[in-house]
């Protein structure tokens, strides 16, 4: 089926994160962060419990001290180091667009410094400047899923609105240093998911946490706080470089009900209701109606000024950008449950799976266009999307991923049937375009990438790329604007 809807300046490119491909952790000044504790599991069924676990401060302070145990974020894939080579990659696929994010702590070491860390700006500033070179537009997330600890240890990071102005201050330094160079900023990645990441992308220590009994009240008052963030964020970037635009991200979770029964309906209701608040709120200028009576079942009391509801009212998003790997069942009671990456769901008889327990569901991405064109009416990016899988490359260093190539295929074709529905999608960034550490195992092993690092789980290998099939076939799709996707 030709996929030939999509517009003449669609932004095709590729997705990561500075704490899943970097490395240098602790190099040119870059202070410690929350993604740089996270430890390797060689349990397999540890992996996930690691990155959803409370965090305390005993358990930080072990984890810096630690000499035995690998901690695969601080070394990523080297891309500190690598970034030339890496991004004349990209530039050979053809990538229009770029997305990678900024360690805060590679700018502000303290998260609060009065002054910023200038060998990390130079860093990023090549970086960009690199993609320039190629006619690659930089999108950049400017806080993704790693924090600074040096925060978490004074004010348990989002917990307290005191960050709120060093989150500022950090924004406000990347958009004057990079102003006429960046056009696209997400301010926070998946920030509706601050309650199964509060530690990785808030900095909660759970030992510091005012409400023991009901934590969840902490996360939605952190969350409370990114909200607030993002808005005095996107309002300074207005100001300093109006060519600019700003989107909220969130994980996109499209449930289906189970069954027909109207209380299945419901649940479905629901559970995009809380999916997708923090979305609202930045799209839409403050809390839904919905919000009272889902805070008030959840035993939740946030503090929320009056200046608060002026800034949200008076400051949305320019457009809006989600992460999308799989479609849920909710509601009923008799049905297998699967595994999936930070949120569960229930199997799906019409879907495969991958080995990872995500349910493939292309289809579920043209449902979640058309619903979140038509509830929000903004352009939207889709930021990631991807099949985590274990790739065996060859004797001749060839690595055959026809399972990656027929995920991503199916997935072009469902947006370009949402375009042709009427949807405005500005872009597609396929996640983790370059084999890097994975978020929530701290593996190498489960591969998302176009080309292929030469690494294994405890950072073993020689850490050379390769080009897999699928590079060859994803740069055939960016030439032909997504003509031909066979």
């Amino acid at each position: 089926m030709s996929t030939n809807r999509f517009p003449e300046n669609f932004l095709w490119g590729g997705a990561t994160a500075a704490n899943q491909l970097e490395g240098a952790a602790q190099e040119d000044g870059k202070g410690w962060t929350t993604a740089d504790t996270a430890k390797f599991e060689s349990d397999p069924s540890k992996r996930m419990q690691q990155m959803l676990a409370p965090m305390t401060v005993k358990k930080v302070e072990q984890s810096l001290t630690d000499s035995e145990g690998f901690y695969p974020k601080r070394y990523g894939i080297d891309f500190y180091h690598h970034y030339k080579e890496d991004i004349a990659l990209l530039a050979e696929m053809g990538f229009k667009t770029f997305r990678f994010s900024i360690s805060w702590a590679r700018i502000l070491p303290n998260g609060d410094d009065e002054q910023p860390n200038e060998a990390g700006l130079i860093f990023y500033e090549k970086l960009i400047d690199e993609l320039l070179k190629y006619n690659i537009e930089p999108l950049v997330t400017i806080s993704h899923y790693e924090f600074p600890l040096a925060l978490s240890f004074k004010q348990n990071g989002w917990a307290s609105r005191d960050t709120i102005d060093a989150y500022v201050h950090y924004a406000d330094i990347l958009f004057k240093r990079f102003k006429g160079k960046v056009k696209y900023w997400i301010t926070f990645n998946e920030m509706n998911v601050i309650g199964m990441t509060g530690y990785l992308s808030g900095g909660l220590l759970a030992d510091k946490m005012k409400n023991q009994d009901n934590p969840q009240e902490d996360f939605y008052q952190a969350g409370h706080h990114q909200l607030v963030a993002s808005a005095k964020a996107t309002q300074r970037l207005h100001e300093i470089d109006p060519e600019a635009q700003v989107g909220c991200m969130i994980v996109r979770m499209e449930n289906y009900p189970n069954t027909t029964n109207p209380n299945d309906v419901l649940a479905s209701i629901k559970s995009d209701q809380e999916n997708l608040l923090f979305m609202d709120i930045l799209t839409r200028g403050g809390y839904p109606s919905y919000a009272k009576r889902f805070f008030e079942e959840r035993n939740i009391h946030l503090t929320i000024y009056q200046e608060d509801e002026e800034l949200l009212n008076a400051t949305t998003c320019d457009f809006i950008s989600f992460s999308y790997y799989m479609s849920g069942i909710v509601g009923g009671d008799k049905a297998e449950e699967t595994t999936g990456n930070i949120m569960g769901s229930k199997v799906n008889p019409y879907l495969e799976k991958s080995e990872w327990g995500w349910q493939i569901d292309p289809v579920g991405l043209r449902v979640t266009l058309n619903k979140l064109y038509d509830r929000y009416q903004k352009p939207i990016f889709i930021v990631e999307n991807g099949l985590g899988a274990r790739d065996v490359i060859t004797e001749d260093k060839k690595v055959h991923d026809a399972y990656r190539i027929d995920y991503l295929r199916s997935h072009i074709e469902q947006i370009g049937e949402a375009i042709h529905d009427g949807v405005e999608v500005i872009g597609y960034t396929p996640w983790g375009c370059i084999d890097l550490v994975s978020a929530s195992g701290n593996e190498m092993s489960k591969r998302y990438g176009f080309i292929y690092v030469d690494l294994d789980d405890h950072g073993e290998g020689s850490g050379e790329r390769y080009l897999k099939d699928s590079f060859y076939w994803y740069k055939k799709v960016i030439a032909s604007n997504g003509e031909d996707i066979e």
